[in-house]
């Protein structure tokens, strides 16, 4: 049966992990998509730089454009990441009348709603399985294995490198500097680890699974987003001693009010199983109605988890090519003139419970003054962990864990604390989260 012929833009650790995963695994492949697969077109930078015995029969072009309009390749495969020329790349070889399968979250996250419309009126397919938690199914979970189901909410650690570091932080008592530093020689992080630390990375993951679990359009300019670049060593133990642990989380929940987008560090229970993840992992936690809650978890990057995710969508396309492809599953799982522009809450309107380390003169009444604070604008608190001061210091560590709180009243109440004279510096402030139904 004639091959599906597939031309690979980038030949780096995921388009040779791609190419390693099909010529390892061919046949299998062949067997579930009912015909061959075969990469016969790469464009790479240097064509002359040593690719491996899988890559000795692939025509290497110099020029993406030329490979994007070849006119023997039915599919491309944009590896190369980055918006531009990413994004005129797809554009161009869904003109042209070519399938794609992508890896790149940033270009759905900010481009998908243009792309998915383009290849809608050109008839073909845009696969990005791999753009969201490597080689874990998510995507094709929530369009497909929960399509009975009504989405209410999400949470996912979805960012290895922020997961990392706040493992190293918890379990080797590493600074964040010391912790990234780390993650950086052994390659889980860039020499430019900003996407990462700043939770950029992990929002874009958020907004494409927030789409596809309620039926919106994609909408990243939306997300709430804070990092862990700030994040100290003292408040990774504290929270471990009040028997909670600290994730860098994206959270995706719908109320009647609107949608919740927000990803930032939230002390979990230790006993919750996405406490539990470790290291790069990566894990998504998924509330349905019929289902009940859900967890998906594995290897969230690196070529042969990403390269799995990848062929997926390649046999998925090979599978539909001689099907119409308005009978394919819609990209954001909801059909695209049946998708709702709901309303994304704004951080004021987000309900929470939260964790507070503030700096207090060791003096009587000053936690009276705090707690009166909190109670006058309706604050209730869980718990207080005060720590014994160092020999001869004046000022000591006071941990409040409050309970569920509109953020607006918590920002009051915090500029409020930080003006009383016997609180020193700024009120750290987190995010605590049960993940309960």
């Amino acid at each position: 049966m004639t091959p599906v012929r597939i031309g690979l833009l980038g030949l780096g650790t995921v388009g040779g992990g791609t190419l390693e995963l099909l010529a390892r695994n061919g046949d299998e492949i062949a067997r579930r998509a009912g015909r061959p697969l075969q990469v016969t077109h790469a464009a790479v930078r240097n064509p002359d730089r040593p690719r491996g015995a899988h890559a000795a029969h692939v025509e290497r072009l110099t020029d993406p454009f030329e490979l994007v309009h070849h006119p023997d390749i039915d599919i491309v495969a944009e590896l190369i990441g980055g918006l531009e020329p990413a994004r005129e790349l797809v554009l161009a070889a869904i003109g042209a009348g070519k399938h794609v399968v992508t890896a790149n979250k940033a270009l759905i996250a900010h481009h998908g709603n243009e792309i998915f419309d383009a290849a809608r009126r050109a008839g073909v397919a845009v696969g990005f399985e791999a753009a969201v938690a490597g080689g874990i199914p998510i995507i094709k979970t929530l369009r497909e294995g929960l399509a009975g189901n009504r989405i209410d909410g999400l949470a996912g650690i979805i960012n290895g490198t922020a997961n990392y570091i706040l493992t190293q932080m918890r379990d080797a008592g590493l600074d964040f500097a010391t912790a990234l530093a780390d993650a950086q020689r052994l390659g889980y992080a860039e020499a430019d680890p900003s996407f990462d630390i700043d939770g950029v990375d992990a929002a874009h993951k958020l907004a494409i699974l927030a789409s596809i679990a309620f039926g919106m359009p994609l909408c990243f300019d939306q997300v709430q987003v804070h990092g862990i670049r700030n994040l100290s060593a003292v408040d990774v133990d504290y929270a471990g001693q009040l028997g909670y642990r600290l994730k860098l989380l994206g959270i995706a929940r719908r109320s009647p009010a609107g949608v919740q987008l927000r990803v930032h560090p939230t002390l979990l229970p230790q006993r919750h199983l996405l406490a539990q993840v470790d290291g790069v992992i990566n894990a998504v936690l998924v509330d349905s109605d019929a289902l009940g809650q859900s967890l998906y978890y594995g290897a969230g990057a690196g070529a042969g988890p990403t390269a799995s995710a990848v062929v997926a969508d390649l046999v998925d396309i090979a599978r539909a090519l001689t099907i119409d492809p308005e009978h394919r599953v819609p990209y954001l799982a909801f059909h695209h003139d049946h998708l709702q522009a709901l309303p994304v809450l704004p951080d004021d309107a987000v309900e929470s419970a939260f964790y507070l380390r503030l700096t207090a003169l060791d003096q009587p009444g000053v936690l009276a003054d705090v707690t009166r604070i909190l109670g006058d604008l309706g604050i209730s608190i869980e718990a207080i962990l005060q720590k014994e001061p160092a020999p001869g210091a004046s000022h000591v560590a006071v941990i409040l864990l409050t309970h569920t709180v509109r953020e607006r009243a918590l920002r009051d109440a915090i500029a409020r604390i930080e003006a009383l004279p016997s609180i020193d510096g700024s009120v750290v402030s987190l995010h605590l989260d049960h993940l309960e139904h």
